[in-house]
């Protein structure tokens, strides 16, 4: 199906760019990019699949003092290089 589309100046540049580089048609690479688009909006992640690599780091460890306690000291300690 034709479908006419209407790119800004510096957009139709890079996307030359790219075409001439990986060596694709144009229209091969809108439909690449139209392809993963739909594919990865039709499945948005939860917020604890995308912050999981930063809690499974915290999980990992065990604290050996109440963290919320002693926070601005430890704070303090790793500004200055002197945690663990």
């Amino acid at each position: 199906m034709p479908i006419s589309v209407r790119l800004p100046p510096r957009v139709e540049q890079k996307l030359a760019e790219y075409c001439v580089s990986h060596r694709v048609t144009r229209s091969e690479a809108v439909k690449q990019a139209l392809d993963r688009l739909l594919e990865t909006g039709a499945e948005k992640p939860s917020p604890w699949e995308l912050g999981a690599d930063i809690f499974a780091r915290h999980e990992r460890v065990k604290p050996t003092e109440d963290l919320a306690r002693h926070s601005k000291r430890l704070l303090r300690e790793r500004f200055r290089g002197k945690a663990k």
